[in-house]
């Protein structure tokens, strides 16, 4: 089991280097927020296209396929279940639901020059037939309202979740912190400590595999010693586990405290004092292209994304 592998969250991917990987991480930054952020009030179409676009972006960047498929597989998976699951949970609006038609659809009778009727056909009002129970077979109902809070729900989790780890895997800890830095120096004037902040930032982003390192290892030696769960039963297994969470953090607070001793060694004692140029940030032509098309982005949002009422 190689968690570093099998659930690379938050992992920088170093080679291939996509076009995705030379953008300027300030206008990534933008992308990310814009995907995060446009999401809201909007319709389901536009929704539905920002996993589309997710989607295109990871193909046309040409990631490797061993890196995405089975984390894309797996979200897409759980964005589906959410779906399913949402589509036939009640909506919440607790009403009874009564058709427009009248129960006998064979006739309409309706006014006719203010004083006369005429019967009308119900195959002529076809199309004006609203009903809100999509489907309705024994304890499942699906309704107008469930569609749209599974559509909501299910595009969230996956716009949310895979826009930041396609963010970070196309971008180095080192970008994502000199970029944040740069965006943030307008706080400087009401003395918010923007060194400390992107510093915390990197030193968390590094340990994410330290992390992910230290949980693998610990799941091989329980699996290496053949426990037989069975014979445990549950308080045993409790125990157990309670053990190697126990270690776990013992270990996690261990490097925290080699990457300090080792930074202090090194004379690194403030950051407004020991600052290092992690990034040279520069936009180039290709930065100026992603930003004209990120202005098409918000005004297509605008035109086509907002909600009807």
């Amino acid at each position: 089991m190689d968690l570093l592998r099998s659930l690379p969250l938050g992992l920088y991917l170093e080679q291939p280097q996509t076009w995705l990987h030379k953008l300027d991480p300030r206008v990534k930054i933008g992308w990310l927020m814009s995907f995060l952020t446009s999401y809201s009030f909007a319709n389901n179409e536009w929704r539905i296209l920002l996993v589309a676009l997710l989607i295109l972006f990871t193909v046309l960047a040409r990631i490797p396929r061993r890196v995405w498929k089975e984390q894309m597989g797996w979200l897409l998976t759980l964005a589906l279940f959410v779906f399913l699951l949402i589509s036939i949970s009640p909506d919440g609006l607790g009403v009874q639901y009564q058709p427009r038609l009248p129960n006998n659809p064979q006739v309409l009778t309706q006014p006719v020059n203010g004083s006369k009727t005429e019967i009308v056909p119900a195959a002529t009002t076809e199309n004006q037939y609203y009903s809100y129970i999509l489907f309705s077979k024994g304890p499942v109902t699906v309704t107008r309202r469930s569609i749209d809070l599974a559509i909501r729900v299910s595009t969230i989790i996956f716009t949310v979740i895979y826009s930041s780890n396609l963010y970070l895997l196309t971008t180095a800890p080192e970008e994502i912190t000199t970029g944040i830095e740069s965006l943030m120096q307008p706080l400087r004037r009401f003395k918010v400590p923007v060194t400390e902040i992107t510093l915390t930032l990197t030193l968390s982003l590094r340990f994410i595999p330290l992390v992910l390192e230290e949980v693998q290892n610990l799941i091989r030696s329980v699996m290496t010693r053949a426990i037989n769960w069975k014979k445990l039963g549950l308080k045993g297994a409790v125990k157990v586990w309670t053990i190697v969470a126990e270690k776990l953090f013992k270990n996690l607070l261990l490097r925290a405290e080699q990457m300090a001793s080792a930074m202090m060694v090194r004379g690194f004692t403030s950051p407004n004092e020991h600052q290092v140029k992690w990034h040279e940030l520069r936009l180039r032509a290709r930065d100026w292209l992603a930003i004209a098309f990120l202005t098409l982005f918000w005004g297509a949002r605008l035109v086509l994304g907002n909600v009807q009422i």
